[in-house]
């Protein structure tokens, strides 16, 4: 078994968000990235849009999701996809961090890991 540690205290701020990609390494072949990601009370991510589909899996707190016209309550245990070009941001309007697990993937991430997987990477 090999793990890999969530380490709050080298987060990295980029978006409006302080996160840390735990997927990729080189252990783990996956046809996935994704990222632990915490949204400060107030805060919220930058709307953006992206050419990989994606899941956002609430794991502590409540956050709003905004997708275009769109706006409805994420709490834990929730699960969104966003299909690429679909524009989203998360907005954090408690008085506690909200915390989500992060998953994206394109035809690119999926085609390197068969190729790792079938040896020809």
């Amino acid at each position: 078994m090999e793990m890999r540690p969530l380490l709050r205290d080298k987060m990295i701020h980029e978006n409006g968000a302080d996160g840390q990609r735990l997927v990729p390494w080189p252990a783990l072949n996956a046809p996935f990235e994704g990222a632990w990601v915490v949204v400060h009370p107030g805060g919220a991510t930058g709307a953006h849009s992206h050419h990989e589909y994606e899941i956002f899996i609430a794991v502590t707190g409540e956050a709003v999701l905004e997708c275009g016209d769109e706006r409805r309550a994420f709490r834990a245990g929730d699960i969104v996809h966003f299909p690429p070009g679909v524009e989203h941001r998360v907005i954090n309007e408690s008085a506690t961090e909200f915390e989500m697990y992060a998953v994206w993937w394109d035809p690119e991430m999926s085609a390197r890991f068969v190729d790792q997987h079938e040896g020809k990477a």
